[in-house]
């Protein structure tokens, strides 16, 4: 079911004109789900204000991942994780164990998307390229597509949506109509959460766990995240309790230990915090303590994906956490 401020956000963009849309924002606000809408919709036979009908040959092919007037860029991590199929080569390289799947978008699929650019439309009503997420592009593969971007040939649109859109070229983002994704109220993101299935008393934590973003509240339930044992968390932590991460992987401790520095330094300033409760945080921390563990956060979160060792990762994470934890004072 498609979240309602998804469906609004896409009768607004499908009103409007432009060969070139991107999506951007945060993540965990759907950019991908309106994306996928958009796309949809501008190849669906019958499409109405509100979206692709479902029901007509061109989106049985697109939800059956075979339309062939859609080209999608993605990392082949991400299409394996969307249901995307990849190319034959590329899907056979990777079975044969000759590489692994790549994180970012590679220049031999930004080859096949502009030749798929210049063929004809199958089914006569326009082509579609969907990039996501579009900064996975690196500078060689984002030139690649700037001509095509600025100069498609045909009834060719595109839609790229970006979770991080600071870092895609200049060139790209002057070349496309920009939209922020919407948030959503808190009240209609916990009703959408519980559509979805996650519990009525968990909803809450989980969309504050979440900073407010919906998806992510969703994907934190689906990876199994307790809301109950994520408010114990941080106290847990101070006490150096290296249980609180052992089911984790390093990035998703990284990740759960910045939303609690940010939320002491923000209490600090006088702000309220946003990833937990105020009951839930340890007792004021020393600032300059604060600021280090930060730093110190950044830095691991640069490699944090290829840890020498994961477990001596974790208990170094969990030492330095516990430390910043204990220092106390305000100066």
């Amino acid at each position: 079911m498609r979240a309602p401020w998804i469906q609004a956000q896409l009768r607004q963009l499908l009103s409007q004109r432009g060969h070139a849309w991107l999506l951007q924002g945060p993540s965990g606000l759907g950019q991908y789900s309106l994306a996928v809408a958009m796309a949809q919709a501008w190849l669906c036979d019958r499409a109405s204000p509100d979206g692709a009908c479902g029901e007509c040959a061109s989106c049985h092919q697109f939800e059956a991942r075979a339309h062939t007037d859609l080209m999608v860029l993605m990392p082949e991590t991400a299409m394996q994780v969307l249901g995307w199929p990849l190319g034959e080569k590329a899907q056979a390289d990777i079975d044969d164990k000759k590489r692994k799947a790549s994180r970012e978008i590679r220049i031999d699929a930004m080859r096949d998307a502009l030749e798929f650019a210049q063929r004809t439309s199958g089914r006569g009503r326009g082509k579609v390229m969907l990039v996501y997420p579009a900064e996975r592009m690196n500078h060689v593969t984002a030139n690649a597509l700037l001509k095509t971007l600025e100069e498609p040939p045909g009834d060719m649109r595109f839609v790229l949506a970006s979770e991080a859109a600071h870092q895609l070229l200049p060139t790209i983002r002057s070349r496309c109509q920009a939209h922020t994704l919407a948030w959503p109220e808190p009240a209609q993101a916990q009703t959408w959460l519980q559509e979805e299935g996650v519990p009525a008393a968990a909803a809450p934590a989980l969309l504050r766990a979440a900073g407010g973003r919906p998806e992510d509240a969703l994907r934190l339930h689906q990876g199994g995240l307790d809301a109950q044992a994520w408010s114990r968390w941080p106290k847990a932590l101070a006490r150096g309790d290296i249980a609180t991460v052992a089911d984790w992987g390093p990035a998703q401790a990284v990740e759960a230990m910045q939303k609690l520095c940010h939320d002491l330094m923000a209490v600090q300033s006088g702000a309220a915090p946003r990833f937990f409760d105020t009951a839930d945080l340890p007792p004021p921390c020393a600032l300059p303590a604060l600021s280090a563990w930060w730093r110190s956060l950044g830095q691991t979160a640069r490699t944090v994906e290829h840890p020498f060792n994961a477990g001596l990762m974790l208990e170094d994470l969990v030492s330095q956490a516990k430390t910043a934890l204990n220092s106390r004072g305000t100066s």
